[in-house]
């Protein structure tokens, strides 16, 4: 369940934090706030799940157009010294970043944190959370914009394993926060130094055919505004609905529909049932036409579903050379709704990580995926995020 009524513990244990971090006991405390100022948070789990919320907001906070000082920020974080060392480095690395974003595309105005969590675990002195981290940063755009068709949010769901350690004077430090970045682009909160590259089961392998080289890579060039404008697609077609693509992709780009499996590299997987919803009709479906980019099917079971499903390589050659069903666009920017980029974050010919564009708004496109669970970030910061990429832009 979502954790409600949590605040007050963090905001007691604010001033607390400060002495914490400078390894000042909670007992030599005096005066008045002192007084005020519990000796231990317990081990429940709206206390804890109070702290981890706030010092998942210090680290989105840092991402805004006006950011607090690196020193205020982890004043709020109640953390071990060597926890706090290496907070104080996440902290001034998403500070960067957000200067970045802010010089491609306006940044973020504001962060909103909150936590769910999934499994609480104390054992003794040590306290260890599973939860999800829903974060919203809200974009630069007026109600007037939002009301054209801007998107007002970049959202993104994230695991994190969190663990917390008692202090001397029993009150609970973060200790270590392990978010489960694997397979996708590096989620807006998090900080990489190097590109992701696809290591997890994407229910893809080695297919029947051999199918030679792939169309170059687009280009990432920004068009002139003449070129630039916001193509729009009819919202359905004699075959397909490009709306209901869209509408799938806006709602279960978090909430996973629990009709399908989700995989380890769970991104093509989300694009094909997005494809379905649309009209994309299955093709093939026995057993041994799974290893085949020339069909394109969901089973019951792994075994009983296409490659072609839910690996990223093997989706390019079904839905651009086989089927038919997309186009390859030359230019990253030509995009337009219900769209489809990929990924090759590595430039080893083999594709990575699927999106589809669930918004287009003055000639940017935003883009929606799994693996990472993102909903409308632009594809400025992608494509700042990610700058040796290879990008194939699919007109669905």
């Amino acid at each position: 369940m979502r954790i409600a009524h949590h605040r007050y513990v963090v905001v007691a244990a604010t001033a607390a934090a400060i002495l914490a971090l400078a390894d000042i006991p909670a007992e030599a405390q005096t005066g008045p706030a002192a007084a005020a100022l519990p000796s231990s948070v317990s081990a429940d789990t709206t206390g804890l799940a109070g702290l981890a919320e706030s010092y998942l907001q210090q680290r989105a906070d840092m991402l805004t157009t006006s950011p607090p000082t690196a020193k205020a920020a982890i004043a709020h974080v109640r953390a071990t010294r060597s926890m706090a060392a290496q907070t104080q480095d996440d902290l001034a690395a998403l500070a960067e970043k957000g200067k970045r974003y802010k010089e491609v595309d306006g940044g973020y105005t504001r962060a909103q944190v909150d936590v769910k969590v999934d499994d609480t675990t104390v054992d003794g002195g040590t306290a260890t959370l599973q939860l999800t981290e829903h974060t919203r940063l809200r974009l630069p755009f007026t109600p007037q914009e939002v009301e054209e068709g801007a998107p007002e949010f970049e959202e993104l769901s994230l695991p994190h394993t969190v663990k917390f350690t008692q202090g001397s004077d029993s009150a609970w430090l973060l200790s270590s926060d392990k978010a489960d970045t694997a397979g996708g682009p590096t989620p807006t909160t998090q900080v990489s130094d190097t590109d992701a590259e696809a290591t997890t089961d994407d229910g893809g392998g080695a297919p029947d055919e051999d199918e030679g080289g792939k169309d170059d890579a687009a280009d990432t060039t920004p068009l002139p505004d003449s070129g630039a404008s916001d193509t729009v697609k009819p919202g359905v077609s004699a075959a397909y609905s490009y709306n209901k693509m869209v509408a799938y992709a806006d709602r279960y780009w978090d909430h996973h529909n629990g009709a399908y499996r989700t995989y380890g590299n769970d991104c093509t997987n989300f694009i094909s049932q997005a494809m379905l919803a649309g009209g994309w009709g299955p093709k093939g479906g026995a057993l041994i036409q799974r290893t085949s980019n020339k069909y394109w099917f969901y089973g019951p079971t792994k075994w009983t579903t296409s490659y072609t499903w839910a690996g990223a390589e093997n989706w390019y050659w079904f839905a651009k050379k086989h089927a038919k069903r997309t186009k390859i666009l030359g230019n990253v920017w030509q995009l337009a709704k219900s769209d489809v980029l990929q990924a090759d974050w590595t430039r080893n010919n083999n594709i990575d990580h699927s999106m589809i564009v669930t918004k287009k708004y003055r000639g940017t496109p935003y883009l929606t995926y799994h693996t990472g669970d993102t909903h409308n970030k632009s594809l400025s910061k992608l494509l700042s995020d990610h700058p040796r990429a290879w990008w194939y832009a699919h007109r669905t």
